[in-house]
């Protein structure tokens, strides 16, 4: 029995010593091995490994992106000297843990501090070369590219990489608001009256350009017609040529029809005439062969 509980001692501080001398790390972090306080080694990918215990002791830095999301919008002024209220956030990463543990001593608060400030820094200085209607819709995209390489370029001092700085809102301030958007709404209303005095030049001109062709196609229609009724003319004059020729006396006779229908056409047409007129030839033919 007694042999038993010493065995189970001896395992149990076996498993103690073995505790002390493992350690793992998994795919989320950085681990930094410490030797008596100085950093000994840097480890990045995961695994089983192995330190000495009691002159050795391990930390873990996250390796996930971050995410610096400020509390509260921050207020910066315009090239025309108006307030904005930005809210913004930047996402980063650790990727130097030795630089990181000797900037900032591996605090994430202090460097959260540390991006914050280079963050509001360069987008109090971005800010204060545009007007508000840059920042709020024209060169928003600009602002945060420039912001992200800018911010980077500080945050490798601490061992950091900036992923992304992005604008999530601009706001103007109460006492701004009005006189933008009156300015906004001012802006909007000379670009509709442009739109509305190219549109009627357009018009005008298509109008125009339609009379022109219109009179075009009524002057070839009418000159087109004058020809068809030119030679219909010609061709109606030599078959009544023709008709003359073969029978004279019968032609004159049908013209004086033609010349009665259209004289007497009408109930009130009246004519005054001597009686023994040439109009009245075939009439008065026809009435002596009525009476013989």
């Amino acid at each position: 029995m007694r042999t038993l509980n010493l065995a189970a001692v001896i395992a149990a501080v076996l498993i103690a010593i073995l505790a002390t001398l493992i350690f793992t790390v998994d795919q989320r972090q950085h681990a930094i091995i410490f030797q008596l306080g100085e950093v000994r080694e840097v480890i990045a990918e995961p695994g089983l490994y192995f330190k000495w215990p009691l002159i050795q002791n391990v930390r873990y830095f996250d390796k996930r992106i971050l995410t610096l999301d400020s509390a509260e919008p921050e207020r910066f002024i315009t090239s025309e000297k108006k307030n904005v209220l930005v809210d913004s956030f930047v996402k980063w990463k650790i990727v130097d843990p030795k630089q990181y543990y000797i900037s900032v001593e591996g605090d994430e608060a202090r460097a959260k501090t540390r991006l914050s400030q280079t963050v509001n820094a360069g987008l109090r200085e971005e800010f204060g070369k545009r007007t508000v209607h840059d920042v709020v819709s024209g060169e928003r995209d600009k602002i945060m590219e420039q912001m992200r390489e800018k911010a980077d370029l500080d945050a490798r001092k601490i061992g950091v990489e900036i992923i992304d700085v992005r604008v999530k809102r601009v706001d103007l301030p109460v006492e701004v608001s009005d006189s933008v958007y009156r300015r906004m709404e001012a802006e909007r209303k000379r670009v509709a009256n442009e739109l509305r005095s190219e549109g009627a030049a357009e018009a005008e001109k298509t109008r125009a350009d339609a009379d022109r062709q219109r009179e075009v196609i009524v002057a070839e229609a009418y000159r087109e017609a004058q020809k068809v009724r030119g030679e219909g003319d010609a061709k109606a004059a030599a078959t009544y040529a023709q008709a003359f020729n073969r029978n004279p006396e019968f032609y004159a006779f049908y013209r004086s029809l033609e010349a009665y229908r259209g004289s007497f056409d009408g109930k009130s047409n009246v004519m005054v005439l001597e009686p023994n007129s040439d109009f009245f030839k075939y009439m008065r033919s026809m009435g002596s062969a009525v009476g013989k």
